[in-house]
């Protein structure tokens, strides 16, 4: 490991917020593999306010220590493991990932030895089915429209009707491009960082490594090694704090999913302007109507409690005000952390 180091060295950015069993977890099964003892480990603590430094430090007393003042969501925790890392190449990993065959140490001789600018590798379920790991824009965004109730449904029937490719793969084959990667396994080269600016400050959890990667694709190539593997426990660590959230990302009618249809808006406004930022607004409140008309009837043809879809159909208008709520300032793109919960 020495003489890649001789080329710049990695440090790998956690972030935690009460996650220090999946933290402990994750570490256990890098440091099986005696390369992790070569890489700078940071662990930036999102204001957890446990026990979580003393069952980690203690265990892994290698590990960097970061505290800060307060929960600053996944963008602005990395950061500050930006600011205090000391290798040229990061990787940002997840909590909720364990890692296989020396996949770390793989992964980064591979990729400094190339052009690309920031990679990630095939990301798998639990039971070792793949799991999306590389995604390719869709304009607009329109694709967040896509679990709406019931103008998803329609987008979809239009989309296969003219034969629209997806924007996401979950088996990648060899090394292969994408637009952007997901944030549980993404190394980055720092000149590359330099160049195309750090995690957006304005996110707080969701679409910032999406928005971070409409900057490094201009400057160069996004990359998935296909044949190189992790664990990643899809939604574990916001699982662990929000027990009564699932881990999907569909569900548009509690707090989780108010903060990602913010969040979506917010990367859409800041990767295509204003007029796609409106055009989702719009269908998202034209929705509004539809949820409760649409679950009255699909209640009465499936012969279930209507009650459910109308409360449903009033989470979902709930979510939708908030959104009107905070959308004048995503409209003029002011400095902001759009924290909804």
């Amino acid at each position: 490991m020495t003489q890649s180091l001789s080329t710049g060295g990695l440090s790998i950015i956690i972030v935690n917020y009460k996650s220090s069993q999946l933290i402990l977890d994750c570490l256990k099964s890098a440091f099986q593999f005696p390369s992790s003892y070569d890489f700078e480990w940071i662990i930036v603590d999102n204001h957890s306010e446990d026990n979580s430094k003393e069952l980690i430090i203690t265990t892994f007393p290698q590990v960097r220590w970061v505290p800060l003042d307060r929960n600053e969501g996944f963008g602005r925790a990395n950061n500050a493991g930006i600011q205090i890392a000391k290798y040229d190449t990061y990787l940002f990993l997840n909590p909720d990932t364990y890692l296989l065959d020396d996949v770390i140490y793989k992964c980064y001789s591979r990729f400094i030895a190339s052009e690309y600018v920031a990679c990630s590798v095939q990301l798998l379920h639990a039971d070792g089915s793949p799991q999306i790991t590389g995604n390719n824009f869709m304009l607009g965004g329109i694709n967040h429209l896509l679990p709406l109730p019931y103008l998803g449904k329609l987008l979809k029937v239009i989309a296969s009707l003219f034969k629209v490719k997806r924007p996401s793969t979950e088996a990648v084959t060899g090394t292969q491009p994408f637009g952007w990667i997901s944030g549980a396994f993404m190394m980055v080269k720092k000149q590359a960082l330099q160049k195309a600016g750090k995690f957006d400050p304005d996110f707080f959890l969701y679409a910032e490594e999406v928005e971070l990667c409409s900057r490094l694709s201009k400057i160069g190539t996004i990359v998935v090694y296909g044949d190189l593997n992790i664990v990643h426990y899809q939604g574990e660590s916001f699982k662990a704090v929000n027990k009564h959230f699932d881990k999907g990302y569909t569900n548009l009618f509690d707090q989780k999913g108010l903060q990602l249809i913010v969040s979506n808006q917010l990367r859409i406004r800041k990767q295509y302007g204003v007029f796609w930022f409106l055009f989702n607004l719009i269908m998202y409140t034209i929705e509004i109507p539809i949820v409760f008309i649409g679950g009255l009837i699909e209640s009465l043809v499936l012969f279930k409690n209507p009650v459910v879809y109308v409360q449903r159909a009033f989470r979902y208008t709930k979510n939708i005000l908030k959104l009107w709520a905070v959308s004048y300032r995503i409209y003029l793109n002011r400095p902001y952390l759009y924290k909804m919960f």
